[in-house]
């Protein structure tokens, strides 16, 4: 199962941005990504999203963990894939 986490970047004991990944769900916070869709900074409160990308690993299932969701949420990416989703079963 794949999930889109964050994963931790910056100096040691003090993790200034963090990148959105998606993720096999076995591997640990560091471990090897499957890609790379945005980042996001706390501290500065920024955030870059791929969203075609992101999107595209929703279609196929992948699960967003609490802290992405909310961000996602924010960002209104989630709204725009509850619309996609909606339609697309609409049409079949």
């Amino acid at each position: 199962m794949v999930k889109l986490r964050l994963k931790r970047c910056g100096r040691k004991q003090r993790a200034t941005t963090y990148q959105i990944v998606a993720i096999d769900v076995r591997s640990r916070r560091e471990g090897r990504d499957l890609r790379k869709m945005g980042f996001y900074d706390p501290i500065k409160n920024q955030t870059y999203l791929n969203v075609p990308a992101i999107l595209y690993f929703l279609e196929k299932g992948a699960q967003p963990t609490g802290t992405v969701h909310d961000i996602l949420k924010k960002a209104g990416v989630l709204h725009n894939f509850s619309l996609i989703k909606r339609n697309t079963i609409k049409e079949q």
